[in-house]
């Protein structure tokens, strides 16, 4: 684990996406399991995931590694926020080999706990296909409320299918501080 340790959880660590993390990340991306679940329909090469990783900190976004007793386990991630209008979006992805263990809900917790206490954001936002019931109970685990769909807003594996979008706003938030 070469990375510095940004956040921590009860069961995962947050840290730092260096260089070195590439192979991980891209497999992962390119998984074809993990890839039906985001908006990417073409692989990612090592030359193109280097090149994200360089940029990371290119904006105000936090991009970091979700690890497991030093181990990576998968990403998350909050957009340049909204300054605003006080808000950003999640993403995140665990390898499915880990799926099933509670780390997307813990470093969701530990990103959200972030975004409201150290970025003074109001509002944590994520968009889910609806075919993506597992990411769904994470933001619901949460505390994440479903406040909207988009019909047919995403094209996947050959059809169209809705897009849910999901809020958190910090008075909602009931994370132990």
């Amino acid at each position: 684990m070469t990375g510095a340790v940004f956040l921590e959880e009860e069961t995962v660590t947050l840290r730092t996406i260096e260089t070195e993390d590439g192979e991980f990340v891209q497999q992962t991306f390119n998984d074809p399991r993990v890839r039906r679940c985001l908006s990417m329909y073409s692989p990612i090469s090592g030359h193109e995931e280097r090149e994200w990783i360089e940029s990371i900190g290119d904006d105000d976004g936090v991009h970091l590694l979700v690890c497991v007793d030093g181990d990576p386990v998968g990403t998350a991630s909050l957009d340049s926020p909204n300054e605003a209008w006080g808000s950003t979006e999640i993403a995140y992805m665990i390898t499915p080999e880990e799926w099933g263990n509670g780390y997307a809900t813990d470093a969701v917790r530990c990103l959200c706990r972030y975004a409201f206490d150290e970025r003074r954001l109001n509002k944590v936002y994520a968009r889910v296909y609806e075919t993506n019931v597992g990411s769904q109970r994470v933001l619901e685990k949460v505390g994440f409320e479903k406040e909207g769909t988009l019909r047919k807003e995403a094209f996947v594996e050959g059809e169209y299918i809705d897009l849910y979008r999901y809020g958190l706003l910090a008075e909602d938030s009931s994370f132990d501080s």
